[in-house]
């Protein structure tokens, strides 16, 4: 199998199957980002002690890139320090705006790599992002609160 068509089934299972799709109530913060672009929405919700992403959770509409983008995120930074996932945001939104020239880190980004193919297609950039932004976003807020 090619490393391409991996990639899209890794996509088209996040979107079909998301991760933590669904509200946790009594978060630490809530945040909504809208691509104004495209029309896509997320609604994340953050649980954190300051130190730690202790949960994360989320609901939204729109394409297969930013819904399945989201369930990436809200999965690879569950429990991990905030240090460490302020990292990994960096690290995936400079292989999306690389415009293929960083494939990314597997074992930093997981599942995120699959969308380095999407940093081709600079219409599709800001929904790959969505759910990242709002997460560090979410952190941001949440350390200001």
């Amino acid at each position: 199998m090619e490393l391409d068509s991996l990639y899209q089934e890794v996509i088209l299972e996040h979107y079909k199957r998301p991760l933590h799709k669904s509200l946790k109530a009594n978060p630490t913060i809530q945040v909504q980002h809208i691509n104004t672009s495209c029309g896509d929405e997320i609604t994340l919700n953050l649980h954190t002690d300051g130190k730690t992403v202790q949960d994360i959770s989320w609901d939204g509409i729109g394409c297969s890139i930013s819904q399945a983008s989201t369930s990436v995120v809200s999965d690879l930074v569950r429990g991990k320090s905030i240090d460490e996932t302020l990292a990994i945001i960096d690290a995936f939104q400079s292989m999306i705006q690389s415009k293929g020239a960083d494939t990314g880190n597997e074992e930093v980004l997981g599942d995120g790599v699959a969308f380095s193919g999407v940093s081709k297609f600079p219409a599709r950039v800001k929904c790959a992002l969505l759910g990242w932004m709002a997460t560090k976003d979410a952190i941001s807020q949440s350390m200001t609160k």
